[in-house]
């Protein structure tokens, strides 16, 4: 299997959609939290964070192997290739299309309208790599952010569940800042510094490129929600976050 395998990708990617589409399932049948339970808005949300929680591991842990098993495809970001990254992206791309689905067909659109944005770049930034071949690598470094996400996601569902064991609650927290940086704001201020300096600004180059800064924007975006929630709470904003696919504030 090599770049450019695109008919046998499309049906990974397909694969993907309906395993995730299992997992949402299988969500549904899992006992909630009596907090989840008494308010209604949070159902969808519970069951849709157990699913990004889901993803988060596994693919958080297969990009940190794969990059480990093969460390020299950090010395090609552009054209360097592995079984391992292709298939990872087409299981993340299917992902993506899940939960884009999840919140179109349950009517969270409005209220999850930047997680649809952060969608949209992520399937077609994933899907011209699968095509040509090209940026794997790079797709491989974003994809560290799901180690992070899994203390994001463990941070919001004990959030919503009212844990009763603040000290839990804390220590997440603080790993949670630590996780963010090391593999959210690193590995895109690495990426962003290569691409403007390496990368020609034009086709495929550009279109990531530009995905690429907008992702950091709404990253240092979401970092400050981070930061006025868990550690300047006198300037967060009240609001009523049921509706809301992420509970960051």
């Amino acid at each position: 299997m090599g770049p450019g395998w695109r008919a046998p990708s499309a049906a990974l990617v397909g694969g993907s959609v309906a395993l995730f589409g299992g997992l949402r399932r299988a969500a549904l049948a899992l006992p909630r939290p009596a907090a989840v339970r008494s308010r209604p808005g949070r159902v969808w949300r519970w069951g849709n964070l157990l699913v990004s929680f889901a993803h988060s591991v596994l693919a958080g842990l297969w990009a940190l192997f794969s990059l480990w098993q093969s460390p020299e495809l950090l010395s090609d970001i552009q054209d360097g290739y592995s079984v391992s990254g292709h298939l990872l992206v087409c299981f993340s791309s299917g992902y993506f299309i899940h939960d884009s689905l999840d919140i179109i067909f349950n009517h969270q659109s409005r209220s999850s309208w930047e997680y649809l944005v952060h969608h949209a770049m992520a399937i077609s930034a994933f899907i011209s790599l699968i095509i040509t071949g090209r940026f794997l690598v790079a797709a491989m470094l974003l994809l560290l952010v799901e180690v992070s996400n899994i203390f994001l996601t463990a941070r919001m569902l004990l959030k919503m569940s009212n844990v009763p064991s603040p000290a839990l609650y804390q220590a997440n927290k603080y790993v949670n800042l630590v996780m963010y940086f090391a593999f959210r704001l690193a590995p895109q201020a690495y990426l962003t510094w290569y691409f403007l300096r390496h990368v020609e600004v034009q086709g495929q180059g550009a279109f990531l490129t530009a995905n690429l800064l907008l992702l950091d924007a709404m990253i240092l975006m979401y970092f400050s929600r981070l930061l006025r929630s868990d550690f300047c709470p006198s300037l967060r904003k009240g609001r009523d976050v049921d509706g809301e696919k992420f509970l960051i504030d």
